[in-house]
């Protein structure tokens, strides 16, 4: 049975695709979801996977411009006689699967958009023995944090340093795999072992020299080329162990062991004056470029108002400890603030709209995005229709996002879309501030501290815990009337709680 490859939907906006590389031929054999080519559009570049394994027959050719839903090629099912060549392709795999070959670790596609990532972190150390699924390393793109497991098991060996950018698709690290790893087995990727050349760097002389080292230390010898009499054992006897050869090479000098801090000559004398320098994150590039373009591309205005907090406190205080007894979570003000917004936004659709080329997109629903401050850097993870949320599931929901920040656990989805952002400076210690719209969102609400302010209340002069909101907007589709009613109407929510319980 033959199946029909079409151009995917890849953007509302986008119509039409180039084909930009194909990576499989006229006739070739391809597995189920294996890449037969790369889509490119105005926006970005796109993977195109086989739905079926089968043979592929192309109706395109590299270059053409594709409209969407259009047919790429077909791919004759799995009845389809599979070619010789692509028999004898798999039966060497299996045979290299349990002859001690290299399996080569890549960088997977992360997201459409993601065309680099970088190597945050190395759970495993060069030379470790890794089991199938085992967590290698941390990559990190300019959206989120993911992990990289271990796609066979064997001795890792490391080929791109923690802390380095690579695009998709690079090999960033290969294991040995194979029935059994032995010191016959462990020579360098790098550098194949022939059959006048050992794969173990020492000399040995007798069966009694070849046991003062283990097999994993000498593959990590070999591997780095160290010579094993130079290396003195701390096991049994005087044995060679994996952490005496992990030890020989991180104590190796070589040319890329130089300092990663340039100091001038001046201030290298004074001691007081040092300067370093840090390659910016993915993370933090994404946010400097969208944050430059909010500015340059939208006419932003701020307005501010005050909010008496005692109502709120005052609720907090008398239900708080019934509120976590019962749904074992905190009663916090972001939950009363999210639902104010929320009711806010039905009566003021504009400020939950945005703008797509000549069109305003309203929506009936509130995504809220809650910015959130993680190890690495500020992201802005989504509380779904939350205006069908009670207290309780929002502050769950809450719980759970940033909980998920904090171990750098979030993916993508949890951080796409959003209609409406909500950002707490006060606690930081926060007076006042214009935060940035969050992009391609019209607006954007401000929390700041909570501070025990003079006010007048009934013509006397009383004190209460006051804290100052700021709600920056897009002045292209949101009006003054409607930002500062919008803002009027948060404030009334607030200073008076069972509005929102009783809708009015």
């Amino acid at each position: 049975m033959s199946v029909e490859v079409k151009v995917p939907s890849v953007g509302e906006s986008i119509t039409e695709v180039t084909i930009a590389n194909i990576l499989k031929k006229e006739g070739e054999f391809v597995n189920q979801d294996e890449i037969i080519c790369e889509l490119e559009s105005d926006k970005a570049t796109f993977e195109l996977a086989a739905p079926q394994a089968g043979i592929v027959h192309w109706k395109v050719g590299s270059g053409e411009t594709v409209a969407i839903g259009n047919l790429v090629c077909e791919i004759e099912g799995a009845e389809a006689k599979i070619p010789e060549v692509a028999t004898k392709t798999i039966e060497s795999a299996i045979q290299s699967a349990t002859s001690g070959q290299v399996f080569d670790v890549k960088i997977p596609t992360v997201g459409e958009s993601i065309t680099e990532v970088t190597i945050a972190s190395w759970s495993k150390k060069n030379g470790d023995l890794v089991n199938l699924n085992d967590i290698l390393c941390e990559i990190e793109s300019d959206k989120a944090t993911f992990e990289l497991p271990a796609e066979a098991a064997g001795i890792l060996q490391i080929k791109t340093e923690k802390g380095a950018t690579i695009p998709i698709g690079t090999v960033v690290a290969s294991i040995l795999v194979g029935s059994s790893v032995s010191p016959a087995t462990t020579s360098s990727p790098s550098t194949p072992s022939t059959p006048s050349t050992p794969s173990i760097a020492p000399v040995v002389e007798n069966t009694k020299a070849n046991s003062a080292i283990t097999p994993l230390a000498a593959a990590i010898l070999a591997d780095k080329g160290i010579n094993r009499a130079l290396v003195s054992g701390s096991g049994e006897g005087g044995k060679v162990t994996k952490e005496d050869a992990l030890k020989a090479n991180t104590e190796k000098p070589t040319a890329t062991q130089a300092p990663q801090t340039t100091v001038p000559s001046a201030a290298t004398t004074s001691g007081s004056r040092v300067s370093r320098r840090e390659k910016l994150s993915s993370l933090r590039k994404t946010v400097a470029r969208r944050l430059v373009a909010v500015k340059n591309e939208t006419a932003m205005l701020t307005t501010f108002n005050e909010v008496d907090m005692k109502p709120i406190m005052d609720l907090r205080n008398k239900y708080k400890d019934k509120f976590k007894e019962k749904h074992a979570v905190g009663l916090g003000f972001m939950s009363f603030f999210t639902k104010a917004v929320c009711v806010a936004l039905t009566e003021f659709p504009s400020v939950n709209a945005m703008i797509d080329g000549d069109e305003i997109i309203f929506n009936d629903f509130a995504d809220i995005s809650i910015a959130v401050s993680a190890p690495k850097g500020l992201v802005v993870p989504v509380v779904r229709n939350a205006e069908k949320m009670n207290f309780a599931e929002i502050e769950k929901e809450i719980l759970r996002l940033a909980a998920k920040a904090r171990e750098n656990k979030l993916s993508i989805e949890d951080m796409t879309g959003g209609t409406f952002t909500i950002t707490n400076g006060g606690v930081f210690g926060s007076m006042m501030s214009t935060p940035i719209i969050n992009a391609p969102q019209s607006a954007i609400l401000g929390m700041h501290n909570i501070i025990e302010r003079a006010v007048v209340v009934n013509g006397e002069i009383v004190v209460r815990p006051v804290m100052y909101v700021a709600l920056s907007y897009d002045h292209r589709i949101i009006d003054g009337r409607e930002s500062v009613g919008f803002l009027v109407r948060v404030k009334q929510l607030l200073e008076d709680p069972m509005r929102l319980l009783l809708d009015v």
